[in-house]
């Protein structure tokens, strides 16, 4: 590792080298104070960096770190060379990060972030800035621990900095990979909200590795859940962003950015162009893939699209879709989403005119107990709708009511019975069930719901008489 050749031809090439001895000739070499010499030196190092043995790597760390703070190099030859090196070993080091961790406490960041702080002075040092942000990025890659040190020395802002200064591309990759990287750090987060740097934010969901794009996506829905940080968001174009990933990620990418969008749309006034930026079909895909996690939030989301009456049809005629063609497990999903759907009050059956119901008593009828307990829910919660109970008793739904009473399972039971009663309040209906209204399961269940909604009634009352004595106490209320 020293200037000199540990030999020459091709059998002393095939020779393992002795290391130890190449070790002190480095350190000589460095010891030299000569920067043509250092820089050769290092630079060597650097090319045999995936053949030396660790341990001659890790004595070799510290004495890098110390030749990023020489005083001697006007030029920065030595510390180029040094830091470029030191990148080269991180990578080495894997996942693991036992080397970026060494550098690390061997002062490593506080000299990079040194470097970075003095290069952007100087207008003719954009070469430099290049290999110190390099070096950088290889630490918090390759040592997360490094991370909470970086952001403690004021990282962020250095690299917030950094990027409202600096237009070149492929640097501009390695600073938002360091700012995904350290938006793992709750204070991190704040620091970007308070000081503009959600836009950079959005730009790491866009660019770089897939690792990096997942964690600002992370960082993204954490930050989302304000109505301050969540405008911020979209003004910065999150939206197309994180259905890009949506898109185009992989499985652990798209549980990310849909759990982020819906987090976005959360705030009704961004339903819209979250929709019109083609996410139901993505929701859709979600929902139908095996990963439960991402069957729940799915459904979540849907639940909140589907506040506007447009996206609920959209949405019922995907979930119609599954019904006929999906498996098992997807026409479950779809089955507790049609649940979900049938408590909203539009100025359409949603459900109705879908056509779902047909199909749900197709399922319910020829499909297993699991099936039978899942749907007879959405049943349950489509019997309050009159519409909705038109298309059920039309399509034989009644009797099968009726028969599930005596069923062995209480929550098929007790589905059946809710159901029943709300055909019984509706004339249209009630010769139907009449058969069903003297059956101990329906009488219990009626008493039952009577209870609750005295409950509730009495609740309502309450409300409005707290309300009245609070203003009563403050006329300027009035």
């Amino acid at each position: 590792m020293g200037p000199s050749e540990t030999g020459s031809g091709s059998s002393s090439d095939s020779q393992i080298p002795d290391w130890e001895t190449e070790f002190n000739r480095f350190e000589q070499s460095i010891s030299s104070g000569l920067a043509p010499i250092r820089v050769r030196t290092v630079l060597k190092l650097s090319d045999l960096a995936n053949r030396v043995p660790e341990s001659i790597l890790s004595r070799a760390i510290p004495i890098l770190a110390g030749l990023l703070r020489v005083s001697d190099d006007p030029n920065r030859s030595v510390q180029a060379a040094a830091a470029h090196c030191l990148k080269r070993i991180a990578c080495c080091g894997g996942e693991e990060g036992g080397f970026a961790m060494a550098m690390g406490r061997c002062g490593v960041i506080a000299s990079l972030l040194g470097l970075l702080f003095e290069a952007n002075t100087n207008t003719n040092s954009n070469a430099f800035r290049r290999i110190w942000v390099k070096c950088l990025w290889s630490l918090v890659t390759f040592g997360s621990s490094i991370r909470i040190g970086l952001a403690r020395l004021g990282g962020l802002e250095i690299v917030i900095r950094e990027l409202n200064t600096w237009e070149d591309d492929t640097s501009r990759w390695y600073l938002l990979e360091i700012l995904s990287a350290l938006t793992t750090i709750r204070e991190s987060r704040r620091v970007l909200v308070h000081t503009g740097g959600l836009k950079f934010l959005v730009e790491a969901a866009k660019v770089g590795n897939l690792a990096s794009r997942e964690r600002a996506c992370h960082a993204i829905g954490l930050i989302g859940v304000t109505r301050r940080a969540r405008r911020m968001l979209i003004e910065a174009g999150v939206i197309p962003a994180l259905v890009d990933l949506f898109r185009d990620g992989d499985d652990k990418a798209k549980l990310l950015a849909g759990n982020a969008l819906g987090i976005i749309s959360a705030q009704t006034e961004y339903i819209r162009p979250v929709t019109e930026a083609g996410s139901i079909p993505l929701y859709v895909e979600l929902l139908s893939g095996r990963d439960p996690m991402g069957k729940d939030i799915a459904e979540d989301v849907f639940c909140i699209l589907a506040v506007a009456e447009g996206n609920a049809v959209s949405i019922a005629e995907q979930l119609v879709r599954i019904l006929r063609e999906g498996d098992n497990e997807a026409k479950f999903a779809a089955s507790d989403v049609l649940w979900d759907l049938a408590g909203y009050r539009h100025s359409v059956s949603v459900i109705r005119d879908s056509g779902a119901i047909p199909l749900l008593i197709e399922l319910v009828r020829d499909g297993s107990l699991e099936f039978r307990e899942r749907i007879s829910g959405a049943i349950s919660q489509l019997s309050y709708n009159e519409n909705d109970r038109g298309a059920l008793s039309d399509s034989g739904m009644i009797p099968i009511l009726i028969e599930w009473l005596g069923d062995e399972s209480e929550e098929l039971r007790d589905n059946a019975a809710e159901a029943l009663i709300n055909f019984s309040e509706d004339q249209e209906h009630y010769d139907r069930v009449r058969e069903a209204i003297g059956h101990p399961v329906f009488q219990s269940m009626q008493s039952r719901l009577a209870r609750i909604r005295a409950s509730h009634e009495l609740l309502a009352r309450s409300m409005r008489r707290v309300t009245i004595e609070h203003r009563a106490r403050n006329p300027d209320l009035l």
